[in-house]
């Protein structure tokens, strides 16, 4: 299982957790886990089309992730909102 981590505001709304431990072979089956196992971050990461918004930031690994990313057992995926101001 991967392990998904998440940041910011996106922490709460999973109930607090930051860790999460989920099956997937590729990015956006992990976020859909995500978002079945907490439907409070449904459509805060995924949109309507299962793309990632744009205001989202994932990282496999350390590497800039897409939806098509692979990702296996021991890879760790970091989500992450935009920061924005001035």
């Amino acid at each position: 299982m991967a392990l998904v981590r998440v940041r910011g505001q996106l922490r709460q709304l999973a109930d607090g957790c930051a860790e999460h431990e989920l099956e997937g072979a590729i990015v956006v089956e992990l976020l859909r886990q995500l978002e079945r196992d907490h439907p409070a971050v449904a459509g805060w990461i995924l949109d309507e089309r299962g793309q990632i918004r744009r205001h989202i930031n994932v990282f496999v690994n350390g590497e800039r992730g897409e939806e098509s990313t692979p990702v296996g057992p021991d890879d760790r995926v970091d989500v992450l909102p935009a920061i924005s101001g001035g």
